[in-house]
This record gives structure tokens, C-alpha cells and sequence, in this order.
């Protein structure tokens, strides 16, 4: 199971021939909901064969699907599910990743794979980091509105303050404990020679510089996602002097995340992240209406897709749960529509959003109540 992370689209994008077969289903994290999953994934198989049969024999089917078949009959693998599935698969490759949102059941088979839906999480502004933060530890997770997942780091960084600063530690003899209590009440506190001392705090100030140092770098630089601080209001303060994370929002969720529940620090956070949410939608809308009456925007897919092709559009939003059946037929952006049963037709939104992606531009997925036009399609464009 893989987390999807930037760096897994180009390999993605970059197959474009020969037979392509996604498949997108909801799944569940916990038990007993997830005993469903496996069920469900056996159903969407027999969609994906059915549209095989369509131009492969009954071999070559078996073949295609067997990495499927025996994923089916994984128990482990189902245990470990998150809110999404994505498994993408051809003669040569096969990976399952796991998304934390639910996404509707899709399957297709097509030359390309099929991944409006990665990108529609990768490149949706409901995207956020949270870091919790305490003296002693510290927890990266990745979220939206709904949920958070906490991210595995990697194995050589050091995890606390006893590995982050080792004989760099001033004070010996200091060891950390977080009390117990409710919400903004719990704190952290050092025992030792003296209590709390200029020690511990020279020692606090070291640690925080090399965790915002470590996020910055494995994390913040290469997704430019928001940042959102869950710490103590004095931890609050030194952790923003001390970090030049340009993506550190300035205000953050004012407690010590190990004393509540993953739930509510959920609701925390999107209450953080909402208004710069809004913002930002607001602010590309209004940009396409300004493009739009300048000449230099279209909510035309034709004119959408014929600048594309010659590598004009510099935005691309993109309606999240519309499809349009079709392709991009040459070289110069021309489009014909189709029938998604057909195994060589995608859909056209997801085919202009690789192109734009592949030509330097970029692209948001934006939901049905925020989206600036009725087509399900708005680019902005370079000239």
C-alpha cells in the first residue's frame, strides 16, 4: 500500500500506451466496515473484465487481471485501507495506493491510466499539513476537511529531542513529561536540577529549529501545502520565530495535540484551514472572470483543449466530479466525444488535465458549488 505523493504522477502520466486499467473504490479503516471492501473490489473486477473482453481474448484478460485477482484475496492488504483506493495496472506494472478521502467507484480501461481522481486529491486547496508539537516529540500529518492521516518519516530522521540534539542537549539531567487535562490546559513540564531552567529553554529553542528545519525540508518545500502549527500558545510563538517555512500559516491550533482525540484535531485544524480555503478558490475564480472578459479565458472545452495543445493555458480548473466522455483525437488539441464504455475512450477532462500538467501549466480540481462556470471546465491562458 503507497500513500500518493507528487513524485508518483509523472511515472503515471508518462504510460501511454498499450492497455491501461484503473479502478477507484471507496474502502473503510476500520473493522467491521472494511469487511465489505474486499467484496466490492471483486464486483468492480468483473466491470473491468467484461470491458477487456472487448478487445482481448480470454487469456490475455487472465493475464492483465491476475495482479488484481490475487490482491482480491489479500486479507492483510484489506486491513490496512484507508477512505480510498486507487489500482492501476498494466502487463508491466502494477501499484495500489491508498488515499485518506473517499472516492466514487470508477473503472476504465483506456491507452493511459486514468487519474483525474490522484490529482483531484493532489491538487485539491483542501490540501493541508498539520505538525503537532510538544517538547519532548513531534507528528506530521496530511488532511482535508474530513479526515488526517499521520505521515511515516522517514527512518534516518530522528523522532525526538533526545535523537534530534544527543550530546547538543545543555541540560543533562532535564527530562520531559506531558500532564494530563482538558484541551488548552495541558502542558508540558520539565523536571530536574533548578525546574524548568535557561537550559531547558536553550534546549526547547534547538529542538524547534531542527523540527521546523526537518518539515521545511521533507515535507513543505516539495508539496507547498499550508501548515498548520498544533502546539501550545508559548510553543506557538517560539516555533514561528524560529521557522522560515513560508507555508506556516500564521494561526494554528492552540493545544497539545497528544491531549485530544485525532477527531478533534481535525475539526480544529479545518477550522484553521476554511477561511484560507475560501480564499483561495475566491481568489483563482475571480482571476478566470477577469481572463474571461479580457479574451485570455474560456469555458469552451474545444477552445480549451486547442490551447492546450499548444502548450497556451497557464490554470486549468476542473469541475471535481464531472466527466465528459471523449478524447483528445491530434496534435493541435482536436477532441471527439464518445462513450466511456468504449475501452479506448477516457474521459476528456481528466486527458486536458494530464495535457496542461505535461505542458508546464497548472491545474486545480475544483467541487461543483465553487466552480466558475457550467461547464465543468475554465482555462486561464498564458498570452
Amino acid at each position: 500500500m503507497n500513500l500518493l505523493t507528487k513524485d508518483m504522477m509523472p511515472e503515471l502520466l508518462s504510460v501511454n500506451e498499450g492497455t491501461c486499467i484503473s479502478l477507484y473504490m471507496p474502502t473503510h479503516r476500520t473493522h467491521p466496515d472494511n469487511l465489505g471492501d474486499p467484496i466490492l473490489f471483486k464486483n468492480l473486477l468483473k466491470k473491468l473484465k467484461q470491458s477487456l473482453l472487448q478487445k482481448h481474448s480470454e487469456s490475455e484478460v487472465t493475464t492483465l487481471l491476475e495482479p488484481f485477482v490475487a490482491l482480491e484475496s489479500n486479507k492483510e492488504f484489506w486491513r490496512h485501507t484507508l477512505e480510498g483506493l486507487a489500482v492501476l495496472g498494466t502487463v508491466d506494472m502494477f501499484k495500489t495506493i491508498s488515499l485518506p478521502v473517499s472516492i466514487e467507484e470508477l473503472t476504465v480501461v483506456a491507452n493511459s491510466f486514468h487519474t483525474k481522481p490522484l490529482r483531484r486529491y493532489l491538487q485539491s486547496v483542501e490540501r493541508y499539513n498539520v505538525l503537532g508539537l510538544n517538547l519532548h516529540d513531534y507528528q506530521i500529518y496530511e488532511g482535508n476537511r474530513h479526515s488526517l492521516t499521520e505521515l511515516e518519516l522517514p527512518s534516518d530522521i530522528p523522532k525526538n529531542i533526545n535523537e534530534a540534539l544527543g550530546y547538543d542537549l545543555t541540560d543533562k539531567h532535564t527530562t520531559v513529561a506531558s500532564y494530563g487535562g482538558v484541551g488548552n490546559q495541558t502542558s508540558d513540564m520539565h523536571h530536574g536540577q533548578g525546574g524548568k531552567s535557561d537550559e531547558a529553554d536553550i534546549d526547547t529553542e534547538k529542538f524547534f529549529r531542527f523540527v521546523a528545519k526537518t518539515i521545511n525540508d521533507n515535507y513543505s518545500s516539495a508539496s507547498g501545502l499550508p501548515l498548520i502549527l498544533a502546539a501550545l500558545p508559548e510553543h506557538q510563538h517560539l516555533f514561528h520565530k524560529v521557522s522560515n517555512n513560508l507555508s506556516l500559516l500564521p494561526n494554528g491550533i492552540n493545544v497539545n495535540p497528544k491531549s485530544i482525540e485525532l477527531d478533534e484535531l481535525v475539526k480544529g485544524a479545518w477550522g484553521v484551514m476554511e477561511p484560507y480555503y475560501n480564499n483561495t478558490i475566491d481568489k483563482i475564480c475571480d482571476d478566470y472572470h477577469q481572463a474571461k472578459s479580457q479574451g485570455t479565458g474560456s469555458d469552451n472545452i474545444s477552445e480549451v483543449a486547442t490551447a492546450a495543445a499548444a502548450g497556451k493555458v497557464d490554470t486549468l480548473l476542473i469541475e471535481a466530479a464531472l466527466q465528459i466522455p471523449g478524447m483528445i483525437i491530434n496534435d493541435a488539441g482536436s477532441i471527439e466525444k464518445g462513450d466511456l464504455a468504449n475501452p479506448e475512450v477516457d474521459d476528456l477532462l481528466d486527458d486536458l488535465g494530464e495535457l496542461v500538467t505535461k505542458m508546464g501549466g497548472k491545474v486545480m480540481i475544483i467541487p461543483h458549488e465553487k466552480m466558475p462556470t457550467k461547464t465543468g471546465i475554465a482555462g486561464l491562458f498564458r498570452y
